[in-house]
């Protein structure tokens, strides 16, 4: 049953960018490869290739750098029906800038390049598949960076809650605050300012 709600919620994000027939998607979820990850597991070191793409069934991954390997600076998080990987390091096979740690015990189909590469070979389809996705999250890290330029810290926050309802009750507020590039106290301000 519940895989039967995993390959459903694969299913509908795949149905938002290309119309598969059931034969079609049963093709390409064969090349993906179901993996749980534990809480705090890192998936991606700073320094190592990203060799994989992965789809989060369950659970909550922070994809983030760190300054002076100190201070987390988090580029966004990526829960249930999100996509997580290094996209500058996967494609180019350079080394990685960026972290990723799950936050929760964790579920992700993954592929990797190579299967990626098998896939688009032996369906045309799934190119254009991923070529739209990767337009839509290009999209997002625009309007990302935007936000970090022109709005304040209220703004930026009221964003976040509403592109992660959820989120909020999730993790620690010291991870929202990396996202939002403030200080832990200055949410506390923010949050019981709004209240």
């Amino acid at each position: 049953m519940k895989q039967m709600m995993e390959k459903n919620l694969f299913y509908e994000n795949i149905r938002k960018y290309a119309d598969l027939t059931e034969a079609e998607f049963e093709k390409l979820s064969s090349f993906y490869h179901v993996e749980k990850i534990e809480r705090n597991q890192m998936i991606l070191s700073e320094g190592e290739i990203c060799d994989f793409e992965g789809y989060v069934l369950e659970g909550c991954f922070k994809i983030f750098y760190k300054e002076d390997n100190i201070k987390d600076h988090v580029l966004y998080f990526a829960i249930e029906d999100w996509w997580v990987l290094d996209i500058g390091s996967f494609v180019s096979g350079k080394a990685s800038k960026l972290n990723i740690q799950a936050l929760e015990d964790s579920v992700i189909m993954t592929i990797n390049k190579e299967d990626k590469e098998k896939l688009y070979a032996e369906m045309p389809k799934a190119e254009r598949l991923f070529r739209l996705m990767n337009q839509k999250a290009l999209e997002s890290i625009q309007l990302r960076m935007i936000s970090m330029l022109n709005k304040t810290a209220d703004k930026r926050y009221l964003d976040f809650k509403n592109k992660y309802p959820t989120l909020e009750q999730r993790i620690p507020q010291h991870q929202i605050a990396a996202y939002l590039g403030i200080s832990h106290e200055f949410l506390s301000k923010i949050r019981r300012k709004l209240l």
